[in-house]
Protein backbone atom coordinates (compact mmCIF):
# COMPACT_ATOMS: atom_id res chain seq x y z
CA UNK A 1 0.00 0.00 0.00
CA UNK A 2 1.53 3.54 -1.00
CA UNK A 3 2.66 5.96 1.61
CA UNK A 4 0.24 8.80 2.34
CA UNK A 5 1.10 12.13 0.38
CA UNK A 6 2.97 14.12 2.71
CA UNK A 7 2.82 18.28 1.47
CA UNK A 8 4.73 19.95 3.46
CA UNK A 9 7.72 17.58 2.13
CA UNK A 10 6.69 18.08 -0.89
CA UNK A 11 5.32 21.59 -1.30
CA UNK A 12 9.18 23.21 -0.18
CA UNK A 13 10.09 21.25 -3.66
CA UNK A 14 7.88 22.26 -6.19
CA UNK A 15 9.44 23.39 -9.08
CA UNK A 16 7.21 27.12 -9.39
CA UNK A 17 9.17 27.80 -12.41
CA UNK A 18 5.86 26.73 -13.98
CA UNK A 19 3.91 29.32 -11.77
CA UNK A 20 6.25 31.90 -13.09
CA UNK A 21 5.39 31.46 -16.83
CA UNK A 22 1.62 31.70 -16.16
CA UNK A 23 1.89 34.56 -13.38
CA UNK A 24 4.22 36.61 -16.77
CA UNK A 25 1.89 35.42 -19.19
CA UNK A 26 -1.08 36.87 -16.55
CA UNK A 27 0.28 39.99 -16.27
CA UNK A 28 1.38 40.51 -19.86
CA UNK A 29 -2.32 39.71 -20.88
CA UNK A 30 -3.98 42.49 -18.06
CA UNK A 31 -1.28 45.26 -19.17
CA UNK A 32 -2.73 44.59 -22.88
CA UNK A 33 -6.49 44.99 -21.72
CA UNK A 34 -5.06 48.57 -19.94
CA UNK A 35 -3.15 49.71 -23.04
CA UNK A 36 -6.04 48.60 -25.89
CA UNK A 37 -9.41 49.42 -24.05
CA UNK A 38 -11.14 52.89 -22.60
CA UNK A 39 -13.14 51.68 -19.78
CA UNK A 40 -12.08 48.28 -18.59
CA UNK A 41 -13.64 46.33 -15.38
CA UNK A 42 -12.60 43.11 -13.20
CA UNK A 43 -14.96 40.57 -12.49
CA UNK A 44 -14.50 40.49 -8.69
CA UNK A 45 -16.50 37.68 -7.44
CA UNK A 46 -14.52 37.09 -4.26
CA UNK A 47 -13.63 33.31 -5.47
CA UNK A 48 -10.46 31.85 -6.05
CA UNK A 49 -10.19 32.52 -9.21
CA UNK A 50 -10.69 36.23 -9.47
CA UNK A 51 -8.47 36.74 -5.62
CA UNK A 52 -5.86 35.45 -8.06
CA UNK A 53 -6.57 37.63 -10.65
CA UNK A 54 -6.99 40.56 -8.50
CA UNK A 55 -3.40 39.87 -6.96
CA UNK A 56 -2.24 39.67 -10.24
CA UNK A 57 -3.25 42.93 -11.19
CA UNK A 58 -1.87 44.39 -8.14
CA UNK A 59 1.27 43.29 -9.76
CA UNK A 60 0.52 44.48 -13.24
CA UNK A 61 -0.25 47.86 -11.81
CA UNK A 62 0.98 48.65 -8.22
CA UNK A 63 4.10 49.17 -6.72
CA UNK A 64 5.31 46.53 -4.39
CA UNK A 65 5.63 48.36 -0.87
CA UNK A 66 6.96 44.87 1.20
CA UNK A 67 6.06 41.44 1.24
CA UNK A 68 2.29 41.27 -0.17
CA UNK A 69 1.70 45.24 0.19
CA UNK A 70 1.09 47.16 -2.27
CA UNK A 71 0.58 51.13 -3.02
CA UNK A 72 -1.60 52.63 -5.74
CA UNK A 73 -4.45 52.16 -7.33
CA UNK A 74 -5.64 50.04 -10.31
CA UNK A 75 -6.44 51.60 -13.48
CA UNK A 76 -10.25 50.11 -13.24
CA UNK A 77 -13.09 48.80 -11.03
CA UNK A 78 -13.67 46.05 -9.84
CA UNK A 79 -17.35 44.73 -10.78
CA UNK A 80 -19.37 42.21 -9.23
CA UNK A 81 -23.05 40.98 -10.29
CA UNK A 82 -25.03 39.98 -7.00
CA UNK A 83 -27.68 37.57 -7.06
CA UNK A 84 -29.37 38.37 -4.00
CA UNK A 85 -28.50 34.85 -2.95
CA UNK A 86 -24.49 34.71 -2.33
CA UNK A 87 -23.20 33.52 0.69
CA UNK A 88 -23.01 35.80 3.44
CA UNK A 89 -19.51 34.91 3.95
CA UNK A 90 -18.79 35.64 0.40
CA UNK A 91 -20.21 39.22 0.29
CA UNK A 92 -18.60 40.02 3.78
CA UNK A 93 -15.48 39.42 2.24
CA UNK A 94 -16.02 41.44 -0.87
CA UNK A 95 -16.52 44.24 1.14
CA UNK A 96 -13.68 44.17 3.42
CA UNK A 97 -11.07 43.17 0.71
CA UNK A 98 -12.21 45.93 -1.25
CA UNK A 99 -12.20 48.38 1.97
CA UNK A 100 -8.64 47.26 2.36
CA UNK A 101 -7.86 48.10 -0.98
CA UNK A 102 -9.28 50.96 -1.29
CA UNK A 103 -10.31 50.45 -4.84
CA UNK A 104 -13.57 51.45 -6.48
CA UNK A 105 -16.28 48.60 -6.45
CA UNK A 106 -19.28 48.57 -8.67
CA UNK A 107 -22.08 46.09 -7.69
CA UNK A 108 -24.85 45.42 -10.15
CA UNK A 109 -28.08 44.04 -8.01
CA UNK A 110 -30.23 41.11 -9.42
CA UNK A 111 -32.94 42.94 -7.49
CA UNK A 112 -32.71 45.92 -9.23
CA UNK A 113 -33.59 43.70 -13.01
CA UNK A 114 -36.45 42.02 -11.03
CA UNK A 115 -37.77 45.40 -10.08
CA UNK A 116 -37.27 46.47 -13.44
CA UNK A 117 -38.83 43.57 -15.31
CA UNK A 118 -35.69 42.63 -17.40
CA UNK A 119 -35.24 39.59 -14.91
CA UNK A 120 -38.47 37.57 -14.05
CA UNK A 121 -38.28 33.95 -12.32
CA UNK A 122 -40.65 31.08 -12.38
CA UNK A 123 -41.09 31.42 -8.66
CA UNK A 124 -39.13 32.44 -5.76
CA UNK A 125 -36.66 29.80 -4.92
CA UNK A 126 -35.47 29.23 -8.62
CA UNK A 127 -31.76 29.84 -9.17
CA UNK A 128 -30.48 33.51 -10.11
CA UNK A 129 -27.60 32.04 -11.76
CA UNK A 130 -28.63 32.11 -15.39
CA UNK A 131 -30.04 35.17 -14.83
CA UNK A 132 -26.79 36.94 -14.40
CA UNK A 133 -26.33 37.60 -17.68
CA UNK A 134 -29.21 39.98 -17.99
CA UNK A 135 -27.99 41.63 -14.93
CA UNK A 136 -24.57 41.93 -16.54
CA UNK A 137 -25.23 43.14 -20.03
CA UNK A 138 -27.21 46.13 -17.86
CA UNK A 139 -24.09 46.99 -15.69
CA UNK A 140 -22.04 46.79 -19.07
CA UNK A 141 -24.26 49.35 -20.82
CA UNK A 142 -25.05 52.02 -17.68
CA UNK A 143 -21.21 51.76 -17.05
CA UNK A 144 -20.21 51.54 -21.03
CA UNK A 145 -17.35 49.04 -20.10
CA UNK A 146 -15.69 48.08 -23.29
CA UNK A 147 -13.88 44.83 -21.51
CA UNK A 148 -14.59 42.47 -18.40
CA UNK A 149 -11.57 40.77 -17.00
CA UNK A 150 -12.63 37.39 -15.79
CA UNK A 151 -11.10 34.58 -13.61
CA UNK A 152 -12.11 31.94 -16.30
CA UNK A 153 -10.25 29.16 -16.75
CA UNK A 154 -10.36 26.55 -19.61
CA UNK A 155 -9.86 23.28 -17.68
CA UNK A 156 -13.26 23.89 -15.74
CA UNK A 157 -15.72 23.35 -18.31
CA UNK A 158 -16.07 22.56 -22.51
CA UNK A 159 -17.81 25.34 -23.35
CA UNK A 160 -14.83 27.66 -21.51
CA UNK A 161 -11.98 25.55 -23.21
CA UNK A 162 -12.98 26.55 -26.26
CA UNK A 163 -12.66 30.32 -25.83
CA UNK A 164 -10.09 32.86 -26.73
CA UNK A 165 -7.89 35.06 -23.87
CA UNK A 166 -9.43 37.63 -25.34
CA UNK A 167 -13.20 36.55 -25.98
CA UNK A 168 -15.23 39.17 -28.49
CA UNK A 169 -18.85 39.89 -27.72
CA UNK A 170 -21.53 41.40 -30.53
CA UNK A 171 -23.62 44.26 -29.86
CA UNK A 172 -25.97 41.88 -28.56
CA UNK A 173 -23.26 41.19 -25.67
CA UNK A 174 -23.35 37.46 -27.06
CA UNK A 175 -20.49 34.84 -27.51
CA UNK A 176 -19.94 33.01 -31.07
CA UNK A 177 -17.94 30.16 -30.91
CA UNK A 178 -17.20 30.02 -34.40
CA UNK A 179 -16.40 33.71 -35.09
CA UNK A 180 -13.86 34.19 -32.53
CA UNK A 181 -10.03 35.92 -33.62
CA UNK A 182 -6.71 33.93 -33.96
CA UNK A 183 -4.69 34.49 -30.93
CA UNK A 184 -1.05 33.43 -32.86
CA UNK A 185 2.04 34.31 -31.31
CA UNK A 186 0.20 36.30 -28.52
CA UNK A 187 -0.84 38.87 -30.70
CA UNK A 188 -4.74 40.00 -30.10
CA UNK A 189 -7.22 41.45 -32.29
CA UNK A 190 -8.97 43.76 -29.82
CA UNK A 191 -10.82 45.75 -32.53
CA UNK A 192 -14.74 46.61 -31.79
CA UNK A 193 -17.46 47.88 -33.40
CA UNK A 194 -20.10 50.56 -31.22
CA UNK A 195 -21.72 48.42 -28.73
CA UNK A 196 -19.46 45.56 -28.54
CA UNK A 197 -17.26 44.24 -26.10
CA UNK A 198 -14.68 42.09 -25.07
CA UNK A 199 -14.44 39.68 -22.09
CA UNK A 200 -10.50 39.04 -21.20
CA UNK A 201 -9.10 36.01 -19.01
CA UNK A 202 -5.92 36.36 -18.06
CA UNK A 203 -5.28 32.82 -16.13
CA UNK A 204 -7.13 31.00 -19.13
CA UNK A 205 -4.09 28.99 -19.82
CA UNK A 206 -4.27 27.85 -16.19
CA UNK A 207 -5.64 24.49 -14.23
CA UNK A 208 -7.00 24.43 -10.33
CA UNK A 209 -3.88 23.47 -8.96
CA UNK A 210 -2.08 25.83 -10.41
CA UNK A 211 -4.77 28.32 -9.02
CA UNK A 212 -4.10 26.13 -5.49
CA UNK A 213 -0.12 26.90 -5.45
CA UNK A 214 -0.47 30.20 -6.64
CA UNK A 215 -2.69 31.20 -3.87
CA UNK A 216 -0.64 29.34 -1.40
CA UNK A 217 2.97 30.94 -2.38
CA UNK A 218 1.20 33.99 -2.50
CA UNK A 219 -1.06 33.78 0.63
CA UNK A 220 -3.74 35.16 -1.08
CA UNK A 221 -7.16 35.41 0.98
CA UNK A 222 -10.14 34.13 0.24
CA UNK A 223 -13.45 33.55 1.86
CA UNK A 224 -13.56 31.18 4.56
CA UNK A 225 -16.25 28.99 2.60
CA UNK A 226 -12.79 27.68 0.49
CA UNK A 227 -11.59 25.50 4.01
CA UNK A 228 -13.03 22.67 6.08
CA UNK A 229 -15.70 23.40 8.31
CA UNK A 230 -18.76 22.59 9.98
CA UNK A 231 -22.34 23.05 7.83
CA UNK A 232 -26.10 21.35 7.71
CA UNK A 233 -26.34 19.76 4.06
CA UNK A 234 -28.93 17.43 1.89
CA UNK A 235 -27.41 14.76 0.27
CA UNK A 236 -29.29 14.99 -2.95
CA UNK A 237 -28.38 13.78 -6.57
CA UNK A 238 -24.76 12.44 -5.19
CA UNK A 239 -24.14 16.22 -4.28
CA UNK A 240 -24.35 17.59 -0.55
CA UNK A 241 -26.90 20.07 -0.78
CA UNK A 242 -26.31 23.17 1.69
CA UNK A 243 -29.52 23.95 4.01
CA UNK A 244 -30.01 27.84 3.31
CA UNK A 245 -33.40 30.27 3.26
CA UNK A 246 -32.87 29.22 -0.38
CA UNK A 247 -31.81 25.75 -0.64
CA UNK A 248 -34.88 24.28 2.17
CA UNK A 249 -35.00 20.30 2.36
CA UNK A 250 -37.66 18.76 0.28
CA UNK A 251 -39.75 16.09 1.71
CA UNK A 252 -38.25 13.09 2.98
CA UNK A 253 -34.79 14.49 3.00
CA UNK A 254 -32.71 14.39 6.04
CA UNK A 255 -30.55 16.97 7.30
CA UNK A 256 -26.76 16.40 8.26
CA UNK A 257 -23.95 17.79 10.15
CA UNK A 258 -20.50 17.34 7.78
CA UNK A 259 -17.43 18.96 7.48
CA UNK A 260 -16.82 20.07 3.97
CA UNK A 261 -15.58 23.11 2.03
CA UNK A 262 -16.23 24.63 -1.21
CA UNK A 263 -14.05 24.31 -4.57
CA UNK A 264 -16.03 27.39 -6.28
CA UNK A 265 -18.38 29.59 -4.62
CA UNK A 266 -21.68 30.95 -6.82
CA UNK A 267 -25.35 31.08 -6.07
CA UNK A 268 -26.43 29.40 -3.26
CA UNK A 269 -29.12 27.85 -5.48
CA UNK A 270 -26.81 25.73 -7.32
CA UNK A 271 -23.30 25.97 -5.25
CA UNK A 272 -22.45 22.58 -3.56
CA UNK A 273 -19.61 21.66 -1.16
CA UNK A 274 -17.60 18.84 -0.76
CA UNK A 275 -16.18 16.23 1.78
CA UNK A 276 -12.86 17.85 3.04
CA UNK A 277 -10.72 18.06 5.97
CA UNK A 278 -8.45 20.64 4.28
CA UNK A 279 -8.04 23.58 6.87
CA UNK A 280 -5.14 25.53 4.03
CA UNK A 281 -4.12 26.11 0.42
CA UNK A 282 -1.71 23.36 1.33
CA UNK A 283 -4.01 21.15 2.39
CA UNK A 284 -6.29 21.84 -0.44
CA UNK A 285 -3.08 21.59 -3.40
CA UNK A 286 -2.57 17.73 -1.78
CA UNK A 287 -6.74 17.63 -2.13
CA UNK A 288 -6.49 18.88 -5.87
CA UNK A 289 -3.47 16.44 -6.54
CA UNK A 290 -6.03 13.47 -6.65
CA UNK A 291 -9.44 14.63 -7.81
CA UNK A 292 -10.53 13.67 -10.98
CA UNK A 293 -13.82 15.93 -11.52
CA UNK A 294 -13.56 19.12 -12.21
CA UNK A 295 -14.99 21.88 -9.42
CA UNK A 296 -17.70 22.98 -11.80
CA UNK A 297 -18.89 19.16 -12.47
CA UNK A 298 -18.32 18.25 -8.85
CA UNK A 299 -20.18 21.60 -7.35
CA UNK A 300 -22.42 23.13 -9.65
CA UNK A 301 -26.03 21.62 -10.08
CA UNK A 302 -26.65 23.93 -12.84
CA UNK A 303 -23.68 22.76 -15.10
CA UNK A 304 -25.12 19.06 -14.63
CA UNK A 305 -28.61 19.83 -16.64
CA UNK A 306 -26.91 18.99 -19.88
CA UNK A 307 -23.20 19.09 -21.79
CA UNK A 308 -24.47 22.06 -23.60
CA UNK A 309 -25.67 23.76 -20.89
CA UNK A 310 -22.56 26.35 -20.29
CA UNK A 311 -22.16 26.68 -23.67
CA UNK A 312 -25.61 27.88 -24.38
CA UNK A 313 -25.45 30.22 -21.40
CA UNK A 314 -22.61 31.80 -22.64
CA UNK A 315 -23.68 32.07 -26.30
CA UNK A 316 -26.27 34.82 -24.41
CA UNK A 317 -23.70 36.34 -22.65
CA UNK A 318 -23.06 34.68 -19.55
CA UNK A 319 -19.37 35.41 -17.78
Amino acid sequence: MNAPLNIEQLLPTVDHRHLDHLEEEAIFILREVAASFERPGLLFSSGKDSCVVLRLAEKAFKKRIAGNEFSGKLPFPLVHVDTGHNFPEVIEFRDRRVAEMGERLVVAHMDDSIARGTVRLAHPLESRNGHQTVTLLEAIEENRFDVLIGGARRDEEKARAKERIFSHRDSFGQWQPKEQRPELWNLFNTRIRPGEHFRAFPISNWTELDVWLYIARENIPLPSLYFAHQREVIHRKGLLVPVTDVTPPEAGEQIVTETVRFRTVGDMTCTCPVASDAADAADIVEETLTVTVSERGATRMDDRTSEASMERRKKEGYF
